[in-house]
């Protein structure tokens, strides 16, 4: 009995990087396929023209996330990527541009609303501005901050350090003061073969090794057909202890002599007496302590 089931199947990518390329013309800069997924490289001016006409020509009705990259090298050193899911074909595709610091990129929000929050987030981690968007604001940081935490020459530790101030009993924000330089550590294996000396290596007196000593003859090692035919005989055979020894062996005699010792008087059930207290002298003509007790 076949089953069905509601979800669609995936749509096969093969064909659709020509169907869809053709459908931007002009717009598209390139296209190609990465992780399965195809990827549209757009000019930064047409991406709302480019999102609206895979929105209601292609079936790619939501809008899943937008994302920035940083590349510091280059002269638009940020892209902008939007992620599209058609619920209709259960297929996903990417679109890409690239912005400056001073080029805005057009906004979303015409077409979809989420796209206001996810601008925001862009704009805050990257410092990417957004035209048209009319609540451009921070919203992952917090009021007053400065600088991009996501760009790249963006410092690890950030400019302002948050603390509590006991002295005037609030939040303040205060400049970063490292007690020391910010250390880069290498993490890199010393078995990977690192081309430098490791920081600690240079104390070590290693005396250098021209040769390894080898042993390349059976005769070096003390092995070979002599050797091999008197390995089951016995190192201990002939010792005073193979030969004295063994399960019929006689006791030993003993090592020192012990005097006779003399007959215990009395018997151990005798014992009662033994612990008996002696008669007190009772001249106040009272009554003898009970049996078990002594005198005090």
């Amino acid at each position: 009995m076949a089953t069905l089931h509601s979800a669609p199947r995936f749509t096969q990518i093969n064909g659709l990087k020509d169907t869809l390329g053709k459908a931007l013309g002009a717009h598209l800069l390139d296209v190609h396929e990465e992780h399965g997924e195809l990827l549209f490289t757009v000019k930064r001016e047409s991406i709302e023209d480019v999102l609206r006409i895979l929105r209601d020509d292609h079936k790619y009705q939501q809008l899943m996330e937008i994302a920035g990259v940083d590349y510091p090298s280059r002269a638009e050193r940020f892209e902008v990527v939007y992620m599209l899911l058609s619920l209709t074909t259960n297929n996903r595709i990417m679109v890409k541009c690239s912005a400056s610091e001073d080029t805005p990129v057009p906004t979303a929000t015409t077409l979809w609303p989420n796209a206001g929050w996810l601008e925001r987030e862009v704009f805050d981690m990257y410092g990417v501005l957004f035209a048209g968007n009319t609540d451009l604001r921070r919203i992952l940081t917090d009021y007053g901050f400065e600088g991009h935490p996501f760009r790249k020459d963006f410092p690890l530790t950030g400019y302002h350090e948050l603390r509590y101030s006991e002295d005037e009993k609030r939040v303040v924000y205060e400049p970063v003061e490292l007690a020391q330089d910010l250390r880069q550590f290498d993490f890199m294996s010393p078995w990977e073969g690192a081309d430098y000396v490791l920081p600690g290596d240079e104390k070590a007196d290693v005396p250098p090794v021209d040769e390894p000593k080898t042993t390349e003859t059976p005769k070096d090692t003390g092995a070979g057909k002599k050797t091999d035919e008197h390995a089951a005989d016995k190192v201990s055979a002939g010792a005073p202890a193979e030969e004295d020894g063994g399960e019929n062996a006689p006791a030993p005699e003993p090592t020192e002599d012990q005097p006779a010792r003399a007959e215990r008087e009395g018997k151990t059930t005798d014992t009662a007496e033994a612990t008996e207290p002696d008669a007190p002298d009772n001249d106040a003509g009272g009554p003898a302590p009970a049996a078990g007790k002594r005198k005090p």
